[in-house]
This record gives C-alpha cells, sequence and structure tokens, in this order.
C-alpha cells in the first residue's frame, strides 16, 4: 500500500506541476506545489473568516471563491486512471471542502470555514510526512 501512495502521490504532483508550468509559475518540485496549493487554502480562509468578522461581503466572498477554485484545481489534477482509492477518496473529500466553503459563506459559518481549515491541515501535514518537502 505505500507503494502505491508514493506512486500516486508522484502522479498527481506532476500533473499539478505540468498545469502550473504551463501557465508559468516556477515551483521547486510537483511535492512542493501540492504543498503550496494545501497553504493557499488556508491561507485564504483565515483571510475570508476574517471578512466574516469584520462584515466584509466583498471580501469573504473574493477569498472563499479563491480557495475554491484552488479545491477545484486539487480535483481536476487527480489521477483516476489507476482505479485507486485514494484518489476517488480525496475528490470526494475535496468536493465536500467546497460544499462546506460555499455553506461559510452564505450562512456567515466559523464552524463550517474552520471544518474546511482543518482538513487542509491534515493534508498538508500527511502531504509533508509522506513526500520529505524542504521546507
Amino acid at each position: 500500500m505505500e507503494n502505491d501512495g508514493k506512486k500516486g502521490s508522484n502522479m498527481y504532483g506532476n500533473l499539478a506541476h505540468n498545469i502550473y508550468a504551463q501557465n508559468n509559475i516556477g515551483v521547486e518540485s510537483p511535492a512542493k506545489l501540492i504543498e503550496m496549493l494545501y497553504e493557499g487554502v488556508l491561507r485564504f480562509n483565515a483571510k475570508s473568516k476574517k471578512a466574516i468578522k469584520e462584515n466584509d461581503i466583498e471580501k469573504r466572498v473574493y477569498w472563499t471563491n479563491r480557495s475554491i477554485a484552488i479545491i477545484t484545481e486539487l480535483i481536476a489534477i487527480l489521477d483516476h486512471s489507476h482505479g485507486g482509492t485514494v484518489s476517488l477518496y480525496l475528490d470526494r473529500l475535496y468536493s465536500y471542502q467546497i460544499q462546506l466553503l460555499s455553506e461559510s459563506g452564505v450562512e456567515n459559518d466559523f464552524a463550517k470555514l474552520d471544518e474546511c481549515s482543518n482538513v487542509f491541515r491534515g493534508l498538508l501535514e500527511a502531504w509533508r510526512e509522506t513526500t520529505n518537502v524542504d521546507r
């Protein structure tokens, strides 16, 4: 199972790296890119939470949409070609996070925003542990 995870994360990272390379974004490695995407969701969720506290609807929508865009990208680059359960699990997990973010914005719900951030903190920690990305 360990080998499948490393193989899957490598393909996942390579696809992400290719997508961002097409957009002229320099990234050290595919694994580092995924780390950066997870960090981006956390950063944008924090800004969205601040906007909710300040009752700034325009900023809340902007930062929430930025997080959703990253998660949408993460879904798009999943590699389902090997029929693995990891990519299916991540697809569902990411989709649920988009749902939480959408609902948090509509309802100004910190709990849903925090739930999403907690998931991405866990994903980031697991990603760092399995990829040994230099920090």
